[in-house]
């Protein structure tokens, strides 16, 4: 589950929602999202908040199976509500409307803890703070996609974007990934190992993983070792790689070794 608290997990929920809500509050929200394709900035921050909704339903009610996700997939707003209405002050009543919604969640995680028993949709993993850890990230990550089709800089807290990799790769190597995703089943090879560095700002490094596709499942560790490629960058650039809002050939990661299979895997591993 993760190195970094529950407590630090809410505060960077917090903390993201509010930075996105400052991108968004002057900004134009019928400006294409590259990143999210066919979603405005409005619909982007209507998903993120409908996943705060959702979040905090779950948790709240101690849900033992699925909630309903109308909140996550309603991204154009209901009539009159915050993203739906086009009227002059829509920036800083949508940023007031995700504000909101973030400190709900928040509420709810703190008063719950990371460990209350709750369904979440990952097998193995029913604890309350799964949403504090995926809806820090997923909050993050969207931020990065406002912030890239806005034109505004974006970059992570170290902690954060580390843990945010480390999401990822637990993630995509749980048990009968390839079984469940049909796309990703040629991913297995001979050779296929990849490997991923975040680097600080001189260089050092501040973590390293292994992903290897040379058995019968993906399997992602923490750790060194020999690779066909190697990827290596600040830890919130190496997390934009991971999740496809950066290209690796923007320059701002550092490619060493067989880049087709770079692609190759990134193509297979792409979420939204």
């Amino acid at each position: 589950m993760g190195t970094v608290h529950h407590d630090r997990l809410c505060d960077h929920l917090l903390a993201q929602a509010e930075l996105l809500g400052s991108h968004v509050t002057a900004a134009d929200l019928d400006l294409p999202v590259p990143t999210c394709p066919g979603w405005a900035v409005r619909n982007l921050v209507r998903h993120v908040g409908g996943g705060h909704m959702w979040a905090e339903e779950t948790v709240r009610t101690r849900a033992s199976g699925p909630v309903s996700d109308d909140p996550v997939r309603e991204v154009f707003g209901l009539p009159g509500e915050p993203g739906s209405t086009g009227g002059p002050d829509e920036g800083a009543a949508l940023a007031a409307w995700l504000a909101a919604g973030a400190a709900r969640l928040v509420a709810t995680l703190r008063e719950a803890g990371p460990d209350a028993a709750v369904w979440t949709p990952v097998p193995g993993v029913q604890r309350s703070g799964f949403y504090a850890r995926r809806f820090a990230h997923e909050t993050a990550v969207h931020r990065a996609d406002a912030a890239l089709a806005l034109g505004v800089g974006f970059d992570l807290d170290d902690e954060l974007a580390v843990d945010g990799v480390d999401e990822w790769m637990e993630l995509e190597s749980l048990p009968g990934m390839l079984e469940a995703r049909p796309d990703k089943r040629d991913l297995p090879g001979t050779g296929r190992v990849l490997a991923f560095r975040a680097a600080g700002p001189g260089g050092e490094a501040l973590a390293d993983w292994r992903v290897d596709l040379t058995g019968t499942a993906i399997s992602c560790s923490r750790g060194r070792g020999p690779a066909a490629v190697t990827v290596v960058g600040p830890p919130s650039e190496l997390l934009l790689v991971l999740m496809r809002r950066r290209s690796p050939q923007a320059g701002t990661v550092d490619v060493q070794g067989d880049a087709d299979l770079l692609g190759f895997w990134l193509e297979r591993v792409a979420w939204t």
